[in-house]
C-alpha cells in the first residue's frame, strides 16, 4: 500500500510542473495563453505493489473564461518508465522519497489497471487527502457485462478532446478476456456525458449498432467559480472492436475508385433510422416547442453571418437563407429526442458480420455541454451523414482534380434516405424540409471552419451552400471557388 506524505515538499510543484506541460497536449482547450491552475479536486487509486503513486489532479483553469476543469492523472515513479519517455512530465524532488519521475497516467498500466478495476466493478477511488480542493473520491458503475484484469494497455493516439486506452483484459482464472476501451474525459463540464448516458442506455436496450457499454467513473468537483459544487463523468468504459475501418475510410477508397457504394448507404440509413427509434424508446422525448425554432432560426442566421463574414460572395445569399431559415417557422416540428449529435461517416464503424456500428454519442464537441445533453431533431444527424457522403467524394476531387464522384455522391445521398424511410416512414414535406435547413446550417458550419483551418477544402461546403439555396452550381463550382 503506498503511503501518502503528508507535509512533504515537492521541487517543483505538482501544479507548477502541469502548468508547463499542459499547452503541449492536444486536449488543451486554451491554445495561445499560459494557463493558470488551481486544484479543484482529485483523487487516488491503490497500486497493489506499493510502488507506484497514483493521483487524478482535476485543475481549473481561470485563463480562460469562463474557466475550464481538466482532468490530468499522473503516476509517480522512483525509477524511468521503459517506453514511456513521451508520456514523461519530468521529475520533482520529493522531500521523503528523493526523486520521482511524473507521467501522464492513462500511458502508465498501474493507472489504467487502477481505473478499470475501479469500474468494472463499481468500485470508490482512494482520498487524495490534498489541502486544496475537493477531495470527493472517484465513484465506478458497471453495467456487469465485463470482468477481468487488465493484462496490457495502450493509449490510441490521434484524439483531440479526450484520451482512450485500449486495454487487452484477462480472466482472473486465467486466459484472455473481450478487450475494452476506456475514454478519459480531459475537459470536465458539469452534468452528465451524454456519449455515456446515450451509448449505456441502448446498450442496456440490446441495440448491436453500437459498442456495448461496459461502465463509467463519476466524480465531483468545486466549481471554478467557488459556488458549490459540480459533478459528472470522468472516464468511460466500453466495447473494444479490433481491426476494423471507419465508414469515412470505407467509402473514401469507394469513392475514388467509382465503386457502387448505394447498398452500404442505404444500410446505414437503417441501422441510424434503428438507433433513432431504440433511442426515442429508452431515453425520454419531449414535443417541441416555440423556443425549438427560436434556437433553430438563430444558429442557422449566426453560422450564416459568421460564413459571410469569411467569405464575402456569400453576402448576396442573404435573402435566399432567409428563405430557408423562414421555412422552419412554418413546418410542423416532430417530438425531440436524444441523438448522436455529430453523426458523420467518421463515427461508424465497418463491423464484419454485424454491419455499421456508431460510436461516439457526445454530440458537437465545440457545443457546451448543456446543449448537448438536450433533445434534438433526429433531421440533424440525417443532415450530418448527407453532408458527409458529400465531403468524401469532395476530398476524392481534391486529392485527384481528374476524379469527379459527384454522380457517387448523390446516389450515396439518396440511398441512406431511402434506407432511412424504410425504417422510419416516407418523409413528409416538412421533413425535407427540416433536413433541408439543418444540411443548410451545416454546410455553413463547415466554410467557417474550412475558411479559418483549410481554405483549400472551401470548394466542398461552398458548393452545397449553392445547391440547397437553389443556386447555379456553377458559381460555387470546385474549379472556382477560392
Amino acid at each position: 500500500m503506498a503511503i501518502v506524505h503528508k507535509g512533504a515538499s515537492l521541487t517543483p510543484g505538482k501544479v507548477e510542473m502541469v502548468t508547463t506541460w499542459m499547452p503541449r497536449q492536444r486536449w488543451y482547450a486554451g491554445k495561445g495563453h499560459v494557463p493558470q491552475l488551481h486544484r479543484v479536486g482529485g483523487f487516488r487509486f491503490e497500486d497493489p505493489a506499493g510502488e507506484v503513486g497514483v493521483e487524478t489532479l482535476l485543475l481549473a483553469d481561470t485563463a480562460a473564461s469562463p474557466a475550464v476543469v481538466y482532468q490530468v492523472p499522473l503516476t509517480y515513479r522512483s525509477e524511468p518508465l521503459e517506453g514511456a519517455e513521451h508520456a514523461l512530465l519530468g521529475t520533482m524532488e520529493h522531500s521523503v522519497l528523493g526523486t520521482r519521475y511524473v507521467y501522464d497516467g492513462p500511458h502508465d498500466p498501474v493507472y489504467t489497471a487502477g481505473l478499470v478495476e475501479t469500474v468494472l466493478g463499481a468500485g470508490v477511488s482512494d482520498d487524495a487527502q490534498a489541502g486544496l480542493g475537493s477531495n470527493a473520491p472517484a465513484v465506478g458503475s458497471t453495467t456487469r457485462l465485463l470482468s477481468g484484469r487488465v493484462s496490457s494497455s495502450a493509449v490510441l493516439t490521434g484524439e483531440q478532446s479526450n484520451t482512450s486506452v485500449i486495454c487487452r483484459m484477462a480472466h482472473e482464472e486465467g486466459g484472455a478476456a473481450e478487450p475494452l476501451i476506456v475514454k478519459v474525459f480531459r475537459t470536465l463540464q458539469d452534468g452528465d456525458n451524454p456519449d455515456v448516458v446515450v451509448q449505456s442506455a441502448l446498450t442496456e436496450a440490446g441495440s448491436p449498432h453500437v459498442p456495448a457499454a461496459f461502465g463509467h467513473l463519476s466524480g465531483a468537483w468545486d466549481s471554478p467559480t467557488g459556488e458549490g459544487t459540480e459533478r459528472g463523468h470522468l472516464a468511460f468504459a466500453q466495447e473494444f472492436i479490433p481491426g476494423v475501418e471507419d465508414a469515412w475510410r470505407v467509402a473514401l477508397v469507394s469513392a475514388a475508385a467509382g465503386d457502387d457504394f448505394t447498398a452500404r448507404a442505404r444500410d446505414l440509413g437503417v441501422v441510424t433510422a434503428q438507433i433513432h427509434a431504440a433511442l426515442a424508446e429508452c431515453l425520454p422525448t419531449q414535443d417541441a416547442g416555440d423556443d425549438t425554432a427560436d434556437r433553430l432560426t438563430a444558429s442557422m442566421r449566426e453560422r450564416y453571418s459568421a460564413a459571410a463574414a469569411l467569405v464575402p460572395e456569400l453576402a448576396a445569399d442573404a435573402d435566399a437563407v432567409e428563405r430557408v431559415v423562414d421555412t422552419v417557422r412554418r413546418v410542423h416540428l416532430p417530438r425531440l429526442q436524444r441523438i448522436h449529435g455529430d453523426y458523420h461517416l467518421g463515427q461508424v464503424l465497418d463491423v464484419s458480420e454485424r454491419g455499421w456500428v456508431a460510436l461516439d454519442f457526445e454530440g458537437e464537441p465545440l457545443r457546451p455541454l448543456a446543449e448537448r445533453v438536450l433533445p434534438d431533431l433526429t433531421h440533424r444527424d440525417v443532415a450530418g451523414m448527407l453532408r458527409s457522403f458529400d465531403y468524401a467524394a469532395g476530398s476524392v476531387h481534391l486529392a485527384d482534380p481528374g476524379v469527379d464522384a459527384s454522380a457517387w455522391a448523390a446516389g450515396c445521398r439518396d440511398a441512406f434516405l431511402e434506407g432511412y424511410a424504410s425504417v422510419a416512414g416516407s418523409p413528409t414535406t416538412d421533413d425535407e424540409a427540416l433536413t433541408r435547413a439543418l444540411e443548410l446550417d451545416k454546410a455553413l458550419y463547415e466554410v467557417v471552419y474550412e475558411a479559418r483551418n483549410r481554405p483549400t477544402w472551401l470548394p466542398i461546403p461552398l458548393t452545397a451552400v449553392g445547391r440547397l439555396l437553389g443556386r447555379d452550381s456553377t458559381s460555387t463550382d470546385a474549379k472556382e471557388a477560392p
